[in-house]
């Protein structure tokens, strides 16, 4: 029996079709055996004499039920038996070892069984598929290389930045705990300050209230404002945070927010702009803390401007600030 032409059928295809990638090449080789395994496995077993019939059956039986090993072994008693089928053997043997369900394929195996073939029997009529056989199992054996030096290099390269990782959330971890240690010192140092502040500063747009002494920072707070907090206040219940110069002119430890500090809110100018505009000028402005009852909500208050026109901190920034300003501080309210 004759399988050249399809063989080269397929193998023309492939060879009309292989720029399109490495899939369809591996597809297409695949296709080569399992066709050849077809048309070898589903003819007739080999007739020359009664007990190679036999063996040959008992061979293709075990094929068809996967039992490849146990097949080739068999290929094996009809080549000893019967010398004069080993070309076709050879052939068979070498699908068998290529064939893509067989677990325990073995691409060197089959290479050498087409190669004798094609070493050992010049008029064999499998000798041109043999050599077909060999380009595509060469060709796959290349593929295959270049496939796990590929995959190495990926594994490599997963694991350095397994590695990279590791170390980022070592260093992550140091600068957490560096930075940990660092507010514990300010506190302390904080703590023992004696030297009270002399201006209050508070930048509306940025949201912060800074306290100096003497032109330095000594600390910076995260504040809230009044729920409407673009331009200055100018009439009573709008809402408006003021701008402008003022001082520290009283305070309250028993204040409805957690102790406050009022600010002199109106000065002359609001004064005379809400004249102006016939409106009163409003008061009542505060540095204080959270609501009484709600200081659980902690620094997220000021993720939103939710006062009347105040400044508003937490209960333990606000014991700080309370500490360190005094009554008749300057503060500047910057837009």
């Amino acid at each position: 029996m004759r399988l050249s032409g399809t063989l080269l059928t397929s193998i023309n295809t492939y060879t009309g079709i292989r720029q399109r990638g490495k899939g369809v090449y591996f597809r297409l080789f695949f296709v080569c055996i399992i066709i050849t395994s077809i048309f070898i496995f589903g003819c007739s077993s080999i007739d020359k004499g009664f007990q190679t019939r036999s063996i040959s059956r008992e061979a293709n039986d075990f094929f068809n039920q996967g039992k490849y090993e146990a097949s080739l072994s068999k290929y094996e008693q009809i080549i000893e038996k019967n010398p004069a089928v080993a070309d076709r053997v050879l052939f068979e043997m070498g699908i068998i070892y290529a064939y893509p369900k067989n677990e325990q394929k073995d691409y060197q195996k089959s290479l050498k069984c087409f190669q004798k073939i094609v070493r050992d029997y010049p008029d064999s009529e499998f000798r041109q598929d043999s050599q077909m056989m060999i380009l595509q199992i060469n060709n796959v054996i290349i593929k295959n290389k270049i496939i796990a030096s590929q995959q190495t290099q990926i594994e490599t390269s997963q694991q350095e930045v397994k590695v990279k990782e590791n170390e980022i959330i070592t260093l992550q971890e140091m600068i957490e705990t560096l930075e940990q240690k660092i507010v514990s010192l300010e506190h302390k140092i904080f703590a023992l300050r004696t030297e009270p502040a002399d201006k209050v500063l508070i930048e509306k747009k940025e949201r912060r209230l800074t306290l100096l002494s003497k032109g330095e920072v000594i600390k910076t707070y995260k504040i809230a404002l009044g729920g409407d907090p673009i331009g200055p206040k100018e009439r009573q219940g709008d809402n408006k945070t003021p701008e402008g110069t003022y001082i520290i002119d009283s305070r309250n430890n028993n204040s409805e927010y957690h102790l406050s500090l009022h600010i002199s809110y109106p000065n002359e100018k609001d004064k005379m702009r809400a004249k102006e505009l016939g409106v009163s000028p409003g008061g009542n402005i505060m540095i204080h803390g959270i609501k009484n009852g709600l200081a659980w909500v902690g620094g997220s208050h000021a993720e939103v401007d939710w006062t009347k026109g105040c400044i508003a901190v937490t209960d333990e920034e606000m014991e700080e600030i309370y500490k360190l300003v005094p009554n008749g501080t300057i503060v500047e309210i910057r837009p």
